[in-house]
């Protein structure tokens, strides 16, 4: 499964895909921590096919969000449908990034 992935300036978009789970979290977390090193300074995380997000991927995103701390860099998330706003609401994920349309 391949992470799509559309760079404009120093923003890099991401597809979640339709299942966030561990093998696709751990996709995402290596296409970040690439994004990162190459000098991209925000990741949004596209959520617009995500149907479900499962107890690793929201751990993992974490780590996301974490390594962009790290590295001076922000992440956003995009298009989620109601029960995954709701999710990252309740968790509290929502409180570290941005919401980018």
């Amino acid at each position: 499964m391949e992470i799509p992935v559309r760079i404009e300036g120093d923003t890099a978009t991401i597809q979640a895909g339709d299942y966030l789970n561990k093998l696709a979290g751990e996709k995402i977390e290596r296409e970040c921590r690439k994004q990162f090193e190459s000098g991209i300074k925000r990741v949004i995380v596209d959520f617009s096919e995500t149907e479900i997000v499962n107890s690793v991927g929201i751990s993992i995103l974490l780590g996301v969000i974490d390594v962009a701390t790290g590295a001076g860099a922000e992440v956003a998330f995009s298009r989620m449908n109601e029960t995954t706003s709701e999710l990252f609401e309740t968790l509290g994920l929502l409180q570290h990034v941005k919401i980018a349309d």
